[in-house]
């Protein structure tokens, strides 16, 4: 009961915590103090206490697209184990349904966004979708090499299954699975080099334009499920990339809580050394990642 609550907690307090440590990375690079460690959670504040303004155009689509979304997120976060600590959901073939609550949340962004009518957030939507389709296909080749070392169809032996000692049998596989679930994670939240967050330029914006309409609770429900996402595929992505285990609960915790700020530090480090790609290039690197995770299950399969 103990490590269901903990989970929670680090579920709904940690994640807007991890974007501060992204604006932080980035500032220091540039040079700058930067917006304080904690402004994620000021701005998420501010807007739940406004009012919200919906367009005539708009129908119940509109409203229901941050909704769902924060609460497809949220489900998924129940199912994949942080740190050495199982999900408090799982079961077999979980798996599928932790992808196909992600393609859920976006169905509902994108179908939001084309509700507008905004020429330019459907332009956003379509090339969301595109770069959802290519980074599916990496996502599936990675739950099929990892349930194949754990034996297992579910997140929770699947992910505390991997060990140091895995990383010196198959540390090759192992290796090009870290590489495409990186691109992965990247791609899926929007950042550089796939899509930048914090751009105002409406013919390079792909997720940000698709959100330009939302406002008050709706948009900080937006940016609040846009950093729980960070968090649970941010947790997938170390629970593969670090699998420490010690044996004892509270440094099993802190563990975790530490590699996830390391990641977040990581990803302000990339984009703080990285231009954000030109649009051709992107598909590219996507199949990229697709070839990397293949060949990952391949060695795995072997």
């Amino acid at each position: 009961m103990l490590d269901i609550i903990i989970h929670l907690l680090l579920a709904i307090l940690m994640p807007p915590l991890l974007l501060g440590v992204i604006v932080k990375t980035k500032a220091a690079f540039a040079g700058r103090v930067g917006a304080p460690l904690l402004q994620p959670y000021y701005d998420i504040a501010r807007l739940l206490r406004k009012g919200s303004v919906f367009s005539d155009t708009t129908t119940w689509v509109f409203r229901a697209g941050p909704v769902v979304t924060l609460a497809a997120t949220a489900v998924a976060a129940l199912l994949v184990p942080l740190g050495n600590h199982p999900a408090p959901v799982s079961f077999a073939g979980d798996m599928i349904l932790f992808a196909y609550l992600f393609g859920l949340a976006r169905f509902f962004t994108t179908v939001a966004a084309l509700d507008t009518g905004s020429s330019f957030e459907g332009m956003g939507a379509a090339r969301e979708v595109t770069f959802s389709c290519l980074a599916e296909p990496t996502l599936f080749f990675a739950l099929i090499t990892l349930a194949r070392m754990s034996g297992s169809l579910s997140l929770t032996p699947m992910l505390t299954h991997a060990t140091v000692a895995d990383w010196l049998t198959a540390g090759a596989s192992l290796l090009l699975l870290v590489g495409a679930l990186f691109l992965v994670l990247l791609v899926e939240n929007c950042r550089i080099p796939f899509d930048d967050p914090t751009t105002h330029l409406e013919l390079t914006m792909i997720h940000e334009v698709m959100v330009l309409d939302h406002s008050g609770p709706a948009f900080g429900l937006i940016l609040y499920g846009a950093a729980l996402k960070l968090f649970v595929l941010g947790a997938f992505f170390m629970n593969v990339a670090l699998p420490v285990r010690t044996g004892n609960t509270l440094a099993d915790w802190g563990i975790f809580v530490a590699s996830m700020l390391v990641l977040a530090v990581a990803v302000g480090v990339v984009e703080s050394v990285m231009a954000r790609l030109r649009l051709i290039r992107i598909p590219q690197l996507l199949v990229a990642a697709t070839i990397l995770s293949a060949f990952a299950m391949l060695l795995i399969l072997r």
